[in-house]
Order: structure tokens, then sequence, then C-alpha cells
């Protein structure tokens, strides 16, 4: 039997470069600072790790502005220091995911540099550009993600350009063949180096419509979502694209592939991962999913229910965009909430994504309006706080600036520092992080979270979620309980006559017992249940 690719159970580890570890002592996060670290990750358990964008970039957004798509940017090192990571990690086992940020670059782009200085540039139609309307203004309908118009007017040339996101990223022409080969060249060039696998920045944004027609409007808040999105993304150029990309990465016999679906659905990723598509494309239900039973328990059977074409889910409750799970989940400073969440997200059928400082409870750091760093944070201020919260430095131990740097850190910490910290927690045997450890264990070592089906079991959904992995030989019961009350969840005669061993609870040292076909949960208790006999047929 051939072995199954390495990411269709695997753990993909976010790391947001510049908050992760620092060995030059300039506060920000670097490359060698992460290849100092890879012995935590391995012991960790985890299968790969996804670098936020590592490219020459002036930061307007934080490297999703990209100038140079062929180097490492100098605060995070060389060529050479990525040489190194790539192989001291795969040493340890450990795939290297990076960035790509595809659907725009930086305007300090040397391609962008030179499409603004003439229309007889080699590279102006490497970029969106357009004359004036009829009526003198903007060429149509289309805004910006960030805010405003999505068209700006450069005099010289008495032409706009369009830019989805930052006027400092215009989006790139995918229509353009020179455009299409040297962006695809990326990826062959980043494989070359031992890249095993890629994150698509905002994929489904590529294409625009190549005769730049409005978009319908529709009701909404903010203006980008006053329109409809048909004509600015979505196009039917990218089908044949997401294929192309896909052949090219599977050169490399472990490459892997995810795109970002920009205004994401079930429906809309589970089409991109369809066979020979994408490996995978994101869908952020989850991440966005309150605390409740029966909405996990939609959002997961949705996704589900949409990858029938066969594509395979992914899941994700953290990443660098959104506040932290451990913010929106936790009670102070109790874990046993992020336990019960951290169960769900290791025990679905699927590829997980963690995200830095998540397996130590890392909680957003609170932000005061002189203290904001993203751009979107500044501008909306106090509507939208920006994204600074969820990425600041990783908490390593309770010495100065939290172990992550010897100078000021590029983002202030969080306070709780001292007492939340990987240090902290690999010295407490209870702490989360061995918590995420032993699931991370389990995962690799049952077959049923490798390889099973997944089934809901319904029960009392307003306060109880439950499900069942399966295998012909063995199968495995995850059930949480949402409820502040210990509440008891009833297995079913036939099913309660298997022989069931509990594995995991985020109580301590506590046994579940089955009794007369029930199981007595606590408060924010996660049970794991274990059967190595055959289920019988009901």
């Amino acid at each position: 039997m051939n072995k199954p690719a390495w990411w269709r159970n695997g753990i993909v580890y976010q790391i947001y470069p510049r908050s992760f570890a620092d060995s030059n002592k300039d506060g920000i996060g670097d490359l060698p600072g992460i290849t100092a670290k890879l012995d935590y990750l391995a012991d960790l358990g985890i299968d790969a790790i996804w670098l936020s964008p590592i490219n020459p970039s002036p930061d307007v957004d934080f490297g999703y502005d990209v100038s140079n798509y062929l180097d490492i940017d100098p605060k995070y090192g060389t060529l050479a220091d990525f040489d190194k990571l790539v192989a001291e990690a795969h040493r340890r086992g450990i795939k290297i995911v990076l960035d790509l940020v595809l659907n725009h670059s930086s305007d300090q782009h040397e391609w962008f540099k030179s499409a603004r200085q003439s229309k007889d540039s080699p590279y102006h139609d490497y970029y969106l550009w357009r004359d004036p309307s009829p009526n003198g203004g903007q060429p149509n309908n289309w805004s910006s993600v960030f805010g405003g118009k999505g068209w700006e007017y450069v005099p010289e040339l008495g032409q706009y350009y369009f830019h989805m996101f930052y006027k400092e990223q215009p989006d790139l022409n995918w229509q353009n063949p020179k455009v299409r080969q040297a962006l695809l060249d990326v990826f062959r060039f980043w494989l070359a180096r031992g890249a095993d696998g890629f994150r698509l920045d905002v994929f489904n944004c590529y294409y625009k419509d190549a005769g730049f027609r409005s978009n319908p409007a529709r009701i909404g808040i903010r203006a980008f979502d006053q329109q409809d999105h048909v004509y600015d993304i979505n196009q039917p150029e990218m089908v044949p694209l997401v294929e192309e990309i896909r052949q090219i990465v599977d050169t490399n016999p472990d490459g892997y592939v995810i795109g970002e679906t920009f205004i994401s659905t079930a429906d809309k990723a589970a089409f991109y991962s369809a066979p020979g598509r994408l490996h995978a494309a994101f869908n952020f239900e989850l991440l966005e999913c309150p605390w409740k039973p029966d909405k996990f328990l939609k959002k997961i059977q949705s996704w589900e229910q949409a990858l029938d074409t066969g594509g395979w889910p992914n899941w994700v409750l953290n990443n660098h965009d959104n506040p932290r799970s451990a913010t929106r989940f936790g009670r102070g400073e109790d874990d046993l909430r992020l336990k019960a969440a951290a169960a769900i997200l290791l025990t679905l059928r699927g590829t997980v994504f963690m995200y830095y400082g998540e397996e130590i409870g890392m909680r957003d750091v609170p932000i005061s309006r002189s203290e904001v760093m993203d751009p979107i944070g500044k501008r909306y201020w106090p509507i939208f706080k920006g994204r600074d919260g969820c990425r600041a430095p990783m908490q390593w131990d309770a010495t100065s600036n939290a172990g992550f740097s010897q100078a000021k850190p590029w983002l202030k910490l969080n306070q709780d520092y001292p007492q939340r910290n990987v240090a902290a927690q690999k010295s407490e045997p209870n702490s989360l992080f061995y918590f995420y450890r032993k699931l991370i264990q389990l995962r690799k070592e049952l077959p049923a979270l490798r390889d099973g089906m997944f089934l809901p079991l319904t029960y009392d959904p307003k306060r109880i979620f439950a499900y069942l992995r399966k295998t012909d030989t063995q199968s495995v019961i995850v059930a949480v309980n949402f409820s502040s009350k210990p509440t008891r969840f009833f297995l079913g005669r036939e099913a309660a006559k298997n022989n069931w061993q509990p594995v995991l609870s985020n109580y301590p040292d506590r046994v579940p017992e089955i009794r007369n076909s029930e199981l007595m949960l606590l408060k924010d208790e996660v049970c794991i249940l274990v059967s190595n006999e055959p289920e019988k047929s009901r």
C-alpha cells in the first residue's frame, strides 16, 4: 500500500516570523530564531511549519506587500539562513510551507516602479491600468477591502491602477502571459530550494474580469460589502490556473498547496480543492464559530458535506488575522475550555492548522490607540482595532521580553507572560502545552483518528457536542460538555456494550466511567473514549 500523504492527517504550525524568536537582538523575529526552536516544535509533534511571508517587503501590510519574490527580507535573514532552516527542519521530519502573496505586489517592486514611469514600460501591463471613464472618473465601481475606492490615479500617466487592498499593493495582471509565467516560476524557485508547500494568499482574487465590468450593488455596511463581487474574484480562468499550480507543486512528492479562499464559503473552498486542483482551500467557518455545540456541529457538517466532491477537510481555530481562541473562548486564566477546543480541533477528520502560542493559551494583547501598528486598526479605530492583538511575540519564559528578544520587541508583549509561557507550562504536567502534545500523540497513534469516518452523535445539542471516529477495527468517541454544569451523555445501549476505555480528559487524574449507558461529563469537560472491538451492528 502507498504511504498516505503527510498532510492528510498532518499538523501545520503557523509561525508569524516577526513574532516567534529574535536571534540578532533587533526586536524582530527571524529565520535563525525559528531554526533555534525546531527542537521545541519537534517535541510538540507538529508535521510542518507555515511561515507567514518572509520575502522583502516595505511592511505596509507587514509582509503581505512583496517587493521581491525570489529573496529573503534582510530583517529575517538571508537565503543561506533559509537553506539552513529547511535542512534542519527536514532533518527533524518537519516540512516547510511558504506563504505566497501573488494577487498583488508592493508598489516598491521593481516591476511596479517601472510600470508607473511610462505606458511604454515593458512592465506597465504587469498591473491593472485603465483610462478614466468617459465622465473622467474611475474606470468602474470596484472598491478596496481596506476602505475607499479600489482605483488610484497617477496624474503623470493619466491612468488609474487597481488595488484590492492598500494603494501600496497594486494588483498584478494575471491575464498577461508574462506575469503568469513569472509568478508560476516563483513556485519553481522555492521548490528548488527545498520548500515542501505553499499557502496562497487570497488566491481566488488573482484574475479579474477582462472587460472590467462593474459589480452589481447589494446591501452592506462597508463600501466593499455593498457589492456582489462577481467580476473581481472567482473568475473562470482560476480553474486551469489552480490545476497548473497543482501540477508544479506535485513535482515534489511531498508537495502541498492550500489556498486562502477570499470571501470564503464551504462550497467555494470545496470547489477549489476538488481533485486535480489545490490539495486544499481554507474554510474559516470554525474559526469564526461561537462556543456553542450546535454551531460547531453545523459548521463541521456543512464542511464535510461540501467536500463530497472528493476534497479533504482542514481545520483552524487561530491565525494572524483573527482574535485568538484563548481570548474568544477562555474564562480568565482557566484553560479547561481551551483544552476542550483543542480536543475538537485535533480529533476531527482532516488537516489541522495551529497558530504559534496556541498551545500555551496565548491571549490577545490589549492595544491602545497610540500602540496600534496595523494600518487597518489605525484607520478604523475604535470600530476595528486591527490585528496586532493576535500577533504579539511568543512567550518563551519569564525572563526579560519573555525570552523572545534581548531588545525591545517590535510589538508589545502580553503582561501575563511571566506566568503564561513555554518554560512554565513545560514544568507543569497538567498544562495546556502537555494536553496539546498528548492529543497530537493520540492523533498519530489511533487508527480511528487517522483514517476513521466522522459520525455526529446527536444528543442534547445545547450542551453536548459528541462524535464518533470509526474504522473497521477501532472506534473513538469524543464528547465535549459546553455547559458550565455537569451533564450526562447517553451513548445508547448498543454503543455502551463496547469495551470503551477512557484515554483522555481535560480534568487531571480523572477516569470517567460509563454507567447505565451514560457518561457523566463535568463542566467544560472533554472525554475521549476508545474501543478496539468492531462496533456491533444495530
